[in-house]
């Protein structure tokens, strides 16, 4: 089999549950991860055969594609803020609107420090997953103390893999961050950032079946009652242990915004601001402590 056959059929295998053009870019991924090239250099040489070993792969990949497992999954890779992350069912797949709230926080460092030597900062990430926001604030922030931690072993376990592998240097600590006692094992803070559980167990029904049959529930979901748990527990962390001027980041629920904002303004937080993703949907917010 070629690299165009190959192609053609993964897109017409993959048209039966995906849309024409996610199922046609899912199927240039599979093609350059199999093969190493871009698609340019696919183009040029569409007509050179796939070896016995990547077709073995091309064959387990599509059986995993059409059950809806994610790409991300079934390439054990997904790229974030121009890094590739492992990823494995442990994590969340790392988000575009992830993405945005790395970047707000490093354009806010950038303008408090505008020319080196940069502060020296010391940042913590709550709910780590698969790393991707301290391994990209460390990537981009070399002087920063970076701090992260995650109630989740196993996701850990890919956090460190990817700090190592991208040779990043973040401290991974598992903690439950809503344990309250937990709290004396961490240290004062210039900024605290999160991308929590926030979905509401009755958006289930609405969600589609590669999140939900395979992403982690644990860092997906929360109770109908109270949706913004982490969300207070994050803010009375903040009041604790943010250091004057400390700022902290949170990703949201699009319909929580104003909700999410009064847990940190109820704290003592005045400096208080939600941003809009790209979409258009209020997807973070940020506060700052007096």
């Amino acid at each position: 089999m070629t690299i165009h056959e190959a192609q053609q059929q993964l897109i017409a295998r993959l048209q039966r549950v995906y849309e024409g053009r996610e199922a046609a870019t899912m199927a240039d991924w599979v093609l350059e991860h199999l093969t190493g090239w871009k698609k340019i250099d696919r183009l040029v040489r569409k007509h050179e055969a796939l070896s016995p070993q990547q077709l073995e792969k091309f064959s387990a990949f599509i059986e995993d594609l059409v059950r809806h497992r994610p790409v991300q999954y079934v390439l054990e890779e997904a790229w974030f803020y121009g890094l590739p992350f492992y990823v494995n069912e442990a994590v969340l797949i790392p988000r575009p609107e992830t993405e945005e709230l790395v970047e707000w926080i490093l354009k806010d460092v950038a303008a408090r420090n505008p020319a080196p030597p940069m502060q020296e900062l010391r940042i913590l990430d709550i709910g780590t997953g698969s790393g991707c926001i301290p391994v990209a604030l460390k990537k981009n922030l070399p002087e920063a103390i970076i701090d992260a931690c995650d109630i989740s072993e196993a996701a850990l376990a890919v956090a460190r893999r990817n700090a190592q592998t991208l040779e990043a240097s973040v401290n991974f600590i598992q903690l439950d961050i809503l344990d309250a006692a937990s709290w004396d094992r961490l240290p004062a803070l210039d900024i605290i950032v999160s991308n929590p559980p926030y979905i509401p167990f009755h958006n289930k029904a609405s969600m589609q079946p590669n999140v939900l049959e395979y992403e982690p529930h644990l860092a997906l979901f929360v109770s109908n009652e109270d949706p913004l748990q982490f969300y207070r527990v994050i803010a009375e962390l903040a009041r604790q242990k943010l250091l004057p001027g400390g700022t902290v980041y949170v990703e949201i629920h699009e319909d929580l915004g104003a909700a999410t904002s009064e847990c940190f303004i109820e704290r003592g937080f005045s400096k208080v601001h939600v941003r809009k993703d790209l979409q258009g949907k209020d997807r973070m917010v940020r506060s700052t402590k007096e």
